[in-house]
């Protein structure tokens, strides 16, 4: 199986972790292992740090999605339920509420992703977008964040991807497309 990007572990350094949970990864790992996590599910585990140990919900996730990958229970771009996903994000230099047109209207969104496969679910303007993917195959999902005055975050999940290539070629993809669409949208 290849896998695609880098683990948690080398995104988030084990100093920024323990500044922020008071264990770097090692000893998390640790209590982790003597506390049997691999006998049990991301939720469990997940849920034991943040019950028991009193970390933060996102550090939670994180040192949960780092043990996962250490010990094997997934790879780089997996989801916690096995299924495989890709992501991406931009900021740029608009409102969020002129970012949405650019997903939701055929005729704008095929100026910056001309490869056809994008079948509109839903939309709330301004907040987020849904959508399927090549007939359904797979879906995506749209953030959009306010990043002060006039800016936006815009975040991509493609999930239900078939592998660990598909997860690589869709981060190629979706980073080329989100370059255009921030060139589009400040242009």
């Amino acid at each position: 199986m290849s896998t695609t990007g880098r683990k948690i572990t080398e995104k988030l350094s084990g100093q920024a972790l323990r500044e922020a949970t008071g264990k770097d990864w090692a000893g998390w790992f640790s209590l982790l292992d003597a506390w049997g996590a691999t006998g049990h599910g991301h939720t469990a585990i997940a849920r034991h740090l943040v019950d028991t140990h009193g970390v933060p919900g996102w550090y939670a996730q994180s040192i949960t999605v780092g043990y996962e990958q250490e010990r094997g229970m997934r790879a780089v771009g997996q989801g916690s339920g096995g299924d495989w996903q890709a992501s991406g994000s931009k900021t740029v230099g608009v409102p969020a509420h002129l970012v949405t047109p650019w997903f939701a209207d055929d005729t704008l969104r095929a100026r910056w992703l001309p490869d056809g496969g994008f079948t509109l679910r839903t939309h709330r303007p301004g907040k987020s977008v849904t959508a399927d993917w090549d007939g359904g195959a797979s879906r995506i999902s749209v953030h959009l964040t306010a990043k002060g005055e006039g800016k936006t975050q815009i975040g991509l999940g493609h999930t239900k991807l078939p592998d660990a290539d598909a997860v690589a070629v869709y981060k190629a993809f979706w980073k080329e497309r989100l370059a255009d669409l921030k060139e589009q949208l400040e242009s």
